[in-house]
């Protein structure tokens, strides 16, 4: 996965924070995926399929779940509900699609949005995809964001 293929998905993550639920995020290090459970026990997830196969991610603390939706639907929200699962599912809608416009060489498709919950839950990569993951910190807790991203052939090099 290389620089300019994540920076699109750091961007509308951030945008998406900041814009639609007015949570600014600050951002950790960039690592490659090590460990196989994800941190935190809700994820929204995307496919993405074209020039390039892939999948993002959205790994949220329950905490910053539960105040996104609440944000999100101008109500609380005190429990992990269908509600709060629809506004999670949301959230990777918005941010894998607003990565998608600025990755246009790569005629990229997405998904309908799946959001997983539990405890040490895995989202499995395609294969030759190598994900990332960049931990962030906003006023409701962490979160983070893996994205594997390869392309597809050789017809991306020569666009």
């Amino acid at each position: 996965m290389r620089a300019e293929h994540i920076n699109p998905f750091l961007r509308s993550i951030a945008n998406t924070f900041e814009t639609m639920l007015g949570c600014d995020l600050q951002r950790g290090e960039i690592v490659l995926k090590k460990q196989k459970n994800l941190q935190f026990p809700i994820s929204g997830v995307i496919g993405l399929t074209g020039k390039a196969v892939g999948t993002v991610v959205i790994n949220l603390s329950e905490a910053v779940a539960l105040n996104a939706a609440s944000t999100m639907l101008m109500m609380e929200c005190g429990e992990v509900d269908e509600d709060v699962i629809d506004a999670v599912g949301e959230i990777a809608n918005m941010v894998a699609g607003a990565a998608k416009a600025e990755l246009e060489e790569f005629d990229l498709s997405v998904s309908l949005p799946n959001v997983v919950t539990g405890e040490k839950h895995d989202i499995k990569f395609p294969s030759n995809a190598t994900p990332i993951c960049v931990p962030f910190q906003c006023k409701w807790g962490p979160l983070q964001l893996e994205v594997g991203l390869e392309t597809v052939g050789a017809s991306v090099a020569h666009a």
